[in-house]
């Protein structure tokens, strides 16, 4: 058998090539086996895996045909009309019926077939590669959706909520645009939390504009992410959100039982803080009273160690003391501890109002104020209670959200019946209230 002869034609026009890299050397191997594969991606859409030694063989003389892909691109790189040029040569059929003792024609045909075979499965085990090292998205990509969604958190309850709501899916809708492409492990897992964290806000601003169905079906998908995130901190406060859509729905052992699973997820930052609080609530509210006096304790104890994780969210995702404050004044209401309701109250508002504006969430600052109200009311002091209620009552129409329209509402059945000039006076402004915030509504 000949021995096989180098492709002298094939050599010879990859060295006439100028390098892509410095023009006074001819073209590297390296250089014509990616310039092939640019041009092939250019021209069909796909990606191809040709590489140095591929061309090397090609150039010994090892493979003469090359596919029709390869073929194409060779000759658009190296500038030449014909395949002959470039010494590439169709393998002929030789005849049958050799010697007995002698390698026959046929399997001497085999042997360039079986090679084209072989290099073609090297190039689909290539562009694996390539694929497999590919990504739709670059860690600045993902930092800037992680960053976008923090400016959507701190901005809850500060602006208004149907804008936001907007823009929050915004950017669940990138997250979810980003995920259907092709992505690292790591890159998916940090798309999947940026996608939970969105549908998570989007369940709670629905709560807020009084869709509770809404809601739990954006706190499903959530869910879904956090695990496909495998982040704990998102599942904790995914399932604080569940709860406080139980919660407006009177759902109370309901909501007991999603603060409670969420509370599995707490190690570290204040979501611990927050659903030990809201299990006290919820359970108060449901007649649970050694139950609820039980998580104020523990509510009370995070709160000593609770300290802002580094990578916890601002907005509805973090929980101060003045916050936690809120839920347990409500618990202690609900548990006939009017005083003590009061003096919880009290200290919440004193340090909503000692913190800077900027930082100042007023959402929960309003609620606190209406505990503020009811406990003034059950221990019979209507001029303090009218007080507490004068700057919840300024609330802008936009920021009139439905637990905060519940809550007024509580207040207003708590006077309904009361005698005297300042009980009437809270029926009138919590009447004009209501006659505002039903305006707004009509003319958004």
């Amino acid at each position: 058998m000949t021995e096989r002869q180098p492709n002298l034609l094939l050599c010879a026009a990859r060295e006439r090539t100028p390098s892509t890299m410095n023009p006074d050397e001819p073209m590297s191997r390296r250089e014509l086996a990616d310039e092939v594969n640019r041009h092939l991606r250019k021209v069909t859409g796909k990606v191809f895996g040709l590489d140095t030694h591929a061309v090397a063989r090609l150039e010994r003389g090892a493979v003469r045909w090359p596919c029709d892909a390869y073929r194409l691109g060779f000759r658009h790189v190296l500038g030449v009309a014909t395949d002959a040029e470039l010494g590439f040569q169709r393998p002929r059929p030789r005849a049958s019926g050799a010697r007995p003792g002698t390698v026959s024609m046929t399997t001497r045909a085999a042997v360039p077939q079986v090679e084209e075979v072989l290099m073609s499965a090297a190039d689909e085990s290539a562009r694996f590669l390539s694929w497999a090292e590919s990504t739709n998205v670059g860690q600045f990509t993902i930092q800037d959706l992680h960053s976008d969604v923090r400016k959507v958190a701190r901005a809850y309850l500060k602006e208004p909520t149907l804008p936001l709501f907007a823009r929050t899916k915004a950017l669940r809708d990138r997250a979810f645009t980003l995920l259907t492409g092709h992505q690292t492990p790591q890159q998916s897992q940090e798309l999947y939390a940026a996608a939970g964290w969105s549908l998570t806000m989007l369940a709670w601003m629905s709560v807020d504009l009084g869709e509770v169905d809404a809601a739990e079906t954006h706190a499903r998908v959530a869910w879904v992410c956090a695990e496909r995130a495998d982040y704990n901190p998102l599942r904790a406060w995914v399932l604080a959100t569940k709860h406080t859509a139980a919660f407006w729905q009177q759902d109370y052992l309901g909501a007991a039982g999603y603060a409670a699973e969420g509370l599995q997820y707490t190690e570290i930052g204040t979501a611990r803080l927050y659903l030990y609080s809201a299990l006290a609530m919820d359970l108060a509210r449901a007649g649970d009273r050694d139950g609820a006096v039980a998580a104020l304790r523990r509510a009370e104890q995070a709160a000593e160690v609770a300290t802002r994780a580094e990578n916890e969210l601002a907005g509805p995702f973090t929980c101060s003391v003045d916050r936690a404050g809120s839920l347990w004044s409500d618990t202690e209401l609900a548990l006939g501890q009017a005083s003590t309701a009061l003096a919880n109250a009290d200290r919440a508002v004193a340090v909503f109002e000692a913190t800077p504006d900027g930082q100042r969430n007023r959402g929960s600052e309003r609620m606190v104020r209406l505990q503020q109200v009811k406990a003034h009311l059950v221990l019979g002091d209507l001029g303090s209670a009218e007080n507490a209620l004068a700057p919840v009552l300024e609330t802008a129409p936009e920021h009139r959200i439905h637990p905060l329209l519940n809550r007024v509402r509580e207040v207003d059945e708590m006077v309904t019946g009361v005698g005297g000039a300042v009980a009437g006076r809270v029926r009138d402004s919590i009447t004009a209230f209501g006659r505002e915030t039903v305006l707004k509504e009509l003319t958004a």
